[in-house]
């Protein structure tokens, strides 16, 4: 990302608040101007008083000159203040209403992603997190820097700069001869510590990922005593974080140092040629004040560069992952317009392959069909492949090869979100959103009334419990069970009521009462729609209409239920054991 690059991208985004821009460059224009305005006090207050020595009256005089001076060196302050008031509040403005912008513009870009882009390993969540988080906040700086900081202080510079040359061709041009020498440090400054910054983002998201991670499998952790092992793994990163910082502020410290020493010598130079020309008789006493002043003028913000440069740089090694993100080719190009009247919902596979984004083949060579109104069951050993045929018929992902196809229609040319509407979704664990109990189910039918939501709990055989919170329906959801929030998951698809339901172990969370309650809503929810099943409950396998048996993502066998298992395969095998680890003989004789 060069730096031409990096505002041709943020062009844009400040592009809609160019009149906070004009306004900030106005009064950038005024402070630049009364930043001058001591240097000229200084000379002619020295000028003055070198006058006024030899006579007798030089106190008189000399206080009727400073109180004039008083009053503009006052004046000039109380404007500056007005003008660097102006310029921070309208910079700051400037900078949250761009971090605003660009925080949801990302958002909004990514919701637009396939799921491709999520599972890839480069895209963990603490990783995106650390990665957009930093990019806006290290854009937006630059973009405050700019107006706030690079503008003003060049701006000042430059008006000193013409001054000095007004007043001395020499002087000016030793002024003029240390901003390269400045640049060329700076840049020096910026290659050296470039490698490292972008080490140290590596660093940071690896951080982040893994704070998370601790988080996420905290139980987890504590019940195998792995403590230590955790705490080593973050204290490899924080001492490769600590390596880092104090290798860059080695870097830093010493091109500090050379820019102090520079800043010096330029002063010296100054005092030395502006004495010189006053001992000759070529300028008053007071040009020495006069032009040292201006030379401050001009390398106090070429001073400020370096911290200019690493903001600079943080933005350019940060907006590459933030441009990449957003002009990643992960939108849903396969979205389709079509959008039939009436869907039947019967679903065909044909030949179809499918690999993950890390290359990991799961499906071979796949055919089945789904008959509309009916129950299907997909039956096979963990990552057979059962959840990612569901996965496709949602469109989360597409086949690399083969076709699938809606009703005779090809998948992709179905519009997206009308497809997903007309789709209901229960996993072995489904996703509570930071809220009350209403607004989780509410999630399946915004506009449903309460009246709707409560039929919908009740359904889902939950509504008898929330009523017994403190809270009822306003409780906050995370504060419920695994069970109960299953069970919210489940009443938020009976509220949204679709003709096609896909059901991946909706009842593995629940215990055995709650299980045989969500069943008979199953039970009733399933009549006249296509429904889907990936369970290892016995009671939902042979309640199906249908059964394929899946082996290492190819399909082994299919049929009724009583077909299937007389093939004496793998579903048999599987069905055996489900039995076997049921106890059933035992359970038998209990009931006898």
């Amino acid at each position: 990302m060069s730096i031409f690059k990096l505002f041709k991208n943020i062009r844009p985004f400040v592009k809609k608040y160019r009149g906070y821009v004009y306004f900030t460059l106005l009064l950038t224009l005024i402070g630049s101007l009364l930043a001058q305005v001591n240097a000229f006090v200084m000379k002619y207050t020295v000028d003055r008083i070198a006058e006024l020595l030899p006579h007798a009256d030089k106190m008189k005089t000399g206080m009727h000159l400073l109180t004039v001076i008083s009053i503009i060196l006052i004046a000039k302050e109380i404007l500056n203040s007005f003008v660097t008031f102006g310029q921070n509040f309208f910079g700051e403005k400037l900078k949250i209403f761009i971090s605003k912008d660009l925080a949801q513009t990302i958002i909004d870009k990514m919701l637009t992603y396939r799921l491709a882009f999520f599972s890839s390993g480069n895209n963990e969540s603490g990783k995106l997190q650390t990665r957009i988080d930093r990019s806006i906040d290290s854009l937006t700086r630059l973009i405050k820097n700019f107006f706030i900081d690079i503008i003003p202080l060049f701006a000042t510079a430059i008006v000193s700069l013409f001054l000095m040359f007004r007043a001395n061709f020499y002087i000016g041009l030793v002024g003029t001869t240390l901003i390269p020498i400045y640049f060329f440090v700076a840049q020096k400054q910026a290659q050296k510590l470039s490698g490292w910054r972008r080490t140290m983002r590596g660093y940071r998201e690896q951080k982040s990922q893994g704070i998370i991670s601790i988080i996420e499998s905290i139980s987890v952790i504590k019940s195998f005593n792995r403590e230590d092992l955790e705490s080593s793994k973050q204290l490899k990163i924080q001492n490769d974080v600590t390596d880092n910082q104090l290798q860059t502020r080695k870097i830093g410290f010493f091109y500090d140092n050379l820019q102090s020493f520079i800043d010096q010598i330029g002063i010296v130079i100054i005092i030395i040629l502006t004495t010189y020309l006053v001992l000759d008789n070529k300028l008053s006493i007071g040009a020495i004040l006069f032009h040292v002043t201006l030379y401050r003028n001009v390398s106090s913000p070429i001073r400020q560069l370096q911290r200019i440069y690493d903001d600079m740089n943080d933005a350019l090694i940060y907006s590459e992952s933030y441009f990449e993100i957003l002009k990643m080719d992960h939108m849903d190009e396969f979205a389709g317009k079509y959008i039939p009247e009436k869907l039947t919902g019967r679903f065909e596979m044909k030949n179809v392959d499918f690999s993950y984004p890390n290359g990991n083949k799961v499906l071979h060579d796949v055919n089945l069909q789904i008959e509309p109104d009916t129950s299907t069951a997909l039956v096979g050993l963990s990552g057979a492949g059962k959840s990612t045929i569901i996965n496709l018929l949602t469109k989360f992902y597409v086949p690399q090869k083969g076709v699938i196809t809606l009703d005779g229609v090809d998948l992709l040319q179905y519009d997206t979100t009308y497809l997903r509407s007309q789709i209901g979704l229960v996993f072995q664990k489904n996703h509570i959103f930071n809220g009350t109990i209403e607004e989780n189910i509410r999630y399946g039918k915004p506009e449903a009334t309460d009246a709707e939501v409560m039929n919908a709990a009740k359904k889902a055989y939950i509504h008898d419990q929330i009523m017994q919170l403190p809270e009822q329906y306003k409780t906050r959801a995370l504060n419920l069970s695994g069970g109960q929030q299953q069970r919210i998951a489940i009443a938020r698809v009976f509220l949204k009521d679709p003709p096609i339901l896909f059901l991946d172990e909706p009842t593995a969370s629940l215990d055995a009462i709650a299980t045989e309650q969500i069943k008979n809503s199953l039970d009733a929810i399933k009549k006249d729609r296509t429904v889907i099943i990936i369970s290892h409950s016995l009671s939902q396998i042979i309640d199906a209409d249908y059964v394929y048996a899946i082996k290492e993502g190819h399909i082994i066998e299919h049929g009724t239920h009583q077909e299937v298992y007389h093939q004496n395969g793998v579903y048999k095998e599987i069905f055996d054991a489900s039995a076997r680890s049921l106890n059933i003989e035992k359970i038998s004789k209990t009931i006898d």
